[in-house]
């Protein structure tokens, strides 16, 4: 059984990453929203934490909470007509949809625990799974893993070209 201090930190997580998560549809501010986004983010990543697979739990962290976030701020910057002094701080309207997303949570949590028998693996997971990936993506996968960072490069020069392209005019 698990101990209660992984328990409490599995709900303290969940509270932490689905209160975030509803955070971001609730505000208006575009900012803001993608701040407690990268919090959601970083939820994610104790989860995978909490499951011994630290290398998807980084690549979360590195990917998710930071590259993805950072660009869409670059992408609020960079197309923002106006100042953020016009949006208000809270979208009123997430309350109205509250009886609609609890509805759905019953519905699949329903689902979920009348489903049938659940299937449990008994397999040993490996413990160096980093090794093993770093590995596997320099040997086998190298033709791969170049060309998905020549086309993250090319990406990069394209978006700095169009940023320029747009200070400009």
């Amino acid at each position: 059984m698990d101990s209660i201090v992984s328990i409490a930190a599995f709900y303290i997580l969940a509270a932490v990453t689905v209160g975030s998560a509803v955070l971001v549809v609730a505000f208006k501010n575009l900012v803001h929203s993608v701040l407690v986004l990268a919090i959601s983010f970083l939820g994610v990543a104790g989860f995978y934490l909490m499951l011994n697979a630290s290398f998807i739990a980084m690549v979360q962290i590195l990917v998710y909470a930071g590259a993805v976030c950072i660009m869409v701020v670059f992408g609020i910057m960079l197309t923002q007509q106006g100042g953020m002094s016009g949006s208000n701080g809270f979208n009123k309207q997430i309350f109205a949809s509250g009886g609609v997303v609890a509805l759905l949570i019953a519905v699949i949590a329903y689902l979920g625990v009348n489903a049938g028998e659940w299937q449990i693996s008994a397999k040993q997971v490996p413990h160096d799974t980093v090794g093993n990936i770093a590995v596997l993506m320099l040997s086998k996968y190298m033709i791969p893993f170049e060309v998905a960072a020549l086309l993250l490069l090319v990406a990069l020069i394209g978006a700095v070209v169009l940023a320029k392209e747009v200070k400009a005019k």
